[in-house]
């Protein structure tokens, strides 16, 4: 059987999309290699361009934000000077008649605001200086140390027979207890308001006793002293009749110089009322009836009324904005630490 003739347009090319010729592979891999190799390099160099941008732009912020902290640092410093001196300036402006203005807050106790050692050099200026024509304690404290007020209540009571001219009141805003009270009974005369706490004329010493619980617990106490009163009213023994009959002696001795001390500086402006001096507390409203005060009355009140003054000049050191904001220093927190613990060991005029 004879085959057909082929024809031309009977012939056709396929095209052979399995795999390519070796030759024809390594072709287009030699043609690729360049265009593969640029492009990683392109990638590369846009990378590492862009990293730059966000470092550079990461340093720019950095440089801000430091440049704002730095400018905001010197202005609080700045302001903390002007503020100072402000005050520098404000305290020492005694051009005209004015009235010293004293705050005795808080507990009356050595290293605290509230001290001796705190309040009579301000006393003293406050007297000394002509152009202060009077003087107010501002009372905001429930008392403290015995030792502390007596020197001051002796400190007030010196300074008015030096000028006696010169008149000194005590108001009474919350509260003025004990300690308080002892310093205020100095004073010519004790104004409070209606609702403020005043009096507490009384001595007291906490202490407690861990003897039953430590029996419970199987503890011991292991305390060795040289002198039989040394350890008294330890609280991991068991009470000494004698020695707490001793310690109320010597509560009733300071409650006396206590009574001795207002008596002193209230005079027959005192009510013939024995629980006057039994540690109680009265409103201001009460005390104006027992004598304990003389009236009710502010501190703008009594300068402008009592005083006849229009001019007013806080002589208690005022704590700077940086003080404020980082509180008290170590060495005061240790003073504070200190006088906490000894006032605990001793008597205090307290509510």
């Amino acid at each position: 059987m004879s085959t057909p003739p082929l024809n031309a347009d009977d012939l056709r090319i396929e095209p052979n999309l399995g795999s390519a010729s070796p030759a024809s592979s390594n072709t287009s891999h030699a043609q690729d290699a360049p265009h593969s190799d640029s492009w990683a390099r392109d990638a590369l160099i846009d990378l590492a361009r862009q990293g730059l941008i966000e470092q550079r732009r990461a340093r720019r912020w950095r440089l801000f934000f430091r440049l704002i902290s730095f400018a905001l640092l010197i202005g609080f410093f700045g302001w903390l000077v002007f503020n100072g001196d402000l005050n520098d300036s404000q305290s020492l402006d005694l051009s005209q008649p004015t009235a010293a203005i004293i705050d005795v807050s808080g507990v009356i106790a050595a290293g605290q605001e509230a001290s001796a050692d705190e309040l009579i050099p301000l006393l003293e200026r406050a007297f000394k200086a002509p152009q202060i024509k009077g003087i107010v304690l501002r009372m905001n404290t429930p008392g403290g140390s015995p030792v502390q007020s007596g020197e001051v209540f002796d400190a007030i009571m010196r300074l008015r027979k030096e000028y006696p001219a010169k008149p000194i009141y005590a108001v009474v805003e919350d509260m003025c207890a004990s300690g308080g009270y002892y310093i205020a009974a100095a004073t010519d005369k004790i104004y409070a308001n209606q609702a403020s706490l005043v009096g507490s004329i009384g001595v007291r010493m906490d202490g407690f006793g861990f003897v039953d619980a430590m029996n419970k617990l199987g503890i011991q106490s292991r305390l060795l002293t040289s002198g039989a009163n040394k350890a008294m009213l330890n609280p991991f023994t068991p009470e000494n009749p004698a020695q707490v009959q001793y310690m109320q002696s010597l509560l009733d001795q300071v409650h006396q110089q206590f009574i001795d001390a207002v008596k002193q500086g209230r005079g027959d402006r005192l009510a013939q009322d024995p629980d006057l001096f039994s540690g109680l507390i009265y409103t201001g409203a009460a005390a104006t009836k027992n004598g304990l005060i003389d009236g009710l009355g502010t501190v703008r009140s009594v300068i402008r009324d009592q005083m006849h003054l229009e001019h007013e000049i806080n002589l208690t050191p005022q704590k700077t904005p940086f003080e404020q904001l980082l509180g008290a220093t170590s060495t005061q927190m240790s003073q504070t630490l200190t006088s906490l613990w000894s006032s605990n060991l001793g008597p205090k005029l307290l509510p």
